[in-house]
């Protein structure tokens, strides 16, 4: 079968890596893609959101499935597109529905769909440029830290934590009134702080059964001790060490089953990825997000410890038989370290010349800002290179990615040293 998976990133080359080992995998094109997707698929010169222009590539190449990465297709409603199209209708998407995207796309409509469902999630209200003066007042009611969030898509980097009072009405102001990100913060949702341990939980469903993906960490500043700027994220590790048996119960049962039945009572379409973003507060699990794809780098150490054919699992989602497959997963841990271009995740330079890659043993490189020019590997991105590693725990496989990153190079390359940190 041929497959146009869509997106760039080290997400995208995990995806590839995984379903080009489908025996039913006869052909794959990743659009745009990047020069790790370039080494095992066809990369298409193509926008993920010119629908037009996906629409003529399938139809021309004869594409059976479309497997979505990132969240803007999803969001801009890449699934309706092809349901309401007579050419497109038989060809399954990976991906919600434009509806269910919007628990993505829109904090306040996620906020309003957990507090329906009475999925555990933390106090909130949201404020647009004509109620700033009224989101201040409701800043005075909370205990610090404040949580503000760019109620639209901002590429991961959209919430600001604030200890300070006087600082997080500032900033407010600056969102909504100073458009600080764009459309993306014309309207923000103030959230009650929740102090915890964060995690992810990521739910591949068919609209009707589901299967829960291994568990994972993320680790979204820039500096260690998780210090400095908010990034796309640093690295991760999976599974994470201290989710037992009693915390995964509830987490199924209090968020990811009224989730999915959430979906059938509000009547959303949704055959993809839920990624729920959650928090441990005293082993109680909270819901702080959804995404409506798999995250990144969390995909660069779920993917890995799938063991099953992930082409197989997503015609099952296609085809509504979720509840027949049987996932399996590898017992080991993996993690994986980001390497990141200087200056990250501000102003960086791109066309950096990347040496060592062929002297990677023993982990599994993953591209996410990455071209060719000529002969050469070039950094094309803030996140540039992430490095998987496999371990019989975390410890034994972040020393593995640590001791190949050392064997790579670029100009002003940047990592973490202490992904896993806080595990310990």
């Amino acid at each position: 079968m041929t497959i146009l998976l869509l997106g760039s990133g080290g997400r995208e080359h995990a995806f590839a890596w995984k379903m080009i080992q489908s025996p039913l995998c006869e052909k794959l094109f990743v659009a745009p893609g990047n020069a790790g997707t370039a080494a095992i698929a066809t990369n298409v010169a193509m926008s993920p959101t010119d629908f037009d222009a996906v629409k003529a590539f399938v139809l021309q190449e004869k594409v059976n499935m479309v497997v979505v990465g990132p969240e803007d297709p999803l969001v801009k409603g890449i699934y309706d597109y092809f349901k309401n199209d007579e050419s497109l209708n038989h060809i399954p998407v990976i991906g919600p529905s434009k509806l269910g995207a919007q628990l993505e796309g829109s904090k306040e409509f996620a906020k309003e769909f957990l507090m329906k469902h009475n999925i555990p999630t933390a106090a909130y209200d949201s404020f647009t440029a004509e109620t700033v003066e009224e989101g201040c007042k409701f800043l005075e009611t909370l205990q610090p830290p404040f949580v503000l969030k760019a109620d639209g898509l901002a590429a991961g980097k959209g919430v600001l934590i604030i200890q300070d009072l006087e600082e997080a009405k500032t900033e407010l102001r600056n969102m909504l009134v100073h458009e600080k990100f764009g459309a993306a913060s014309s309207k923000v949702v103030i959230e009650e702080f929740l102090d915890g341990i964060e995690l992810s939980c990521f739910v591949l469903t068919d609209g009707k059964s589901y299967k829960i993906l291994p568990t994972a960490k993320d680790y979204k500043r820039i500096g260690e001790g998780d210090t400095g700027l908010n990034t796309g994220g640093m690295g991760a590790v999976s599974p994470v060490p201290y989710v037992d048996a009693v915390l995964m119960e509830k987490i199924e049962t209090r968020i990811v089953k009224p989730t999915i039945e959430g979906f059938q009572k509000d009547g959303i379409e949704y055959k993809g990825f839920v990624f729920i973003g959650l928090i441990n507060v005293k082993n109680e699990p909270i819901v702080i997000e959804y995404n409506v794809r798999m995250g990144d780098p969390e995909t660069e150490v779920v993917v890995p410890r799938l063991e099953s054919d992930l082409f197989e699992l997503f015609l099952a989602v296609s085809n509504q038989k979720l509840d027949e497959f049987e996932l399996k997963v590898d017992p080991r841990s993996a993690t994986t370290i980001m390497v990141v271009s200087g200056g990250y995740p501000e102003d960086f330079e791109k066309g950096k010349v990347i040496s060592g890659l062929e002297n990677i043993t023993d982990s599994i490189v993953f591209h996410a800002g990455t071209k060719l020019d000529n002969e050469n590997v070039v950094t094309n991105g803030g996140r540039v290179l992430t490095v998987t590693s496999y371990g019989d725990d975390f410890q034994q496989a972040i020393k593995k990615s640590y001791q190949n990153i050392d064997k790579l190079n670029f100009d002003k390359m940047y990592f973490r040293k202490d992904i896993g940190f806080d595990l310990l």
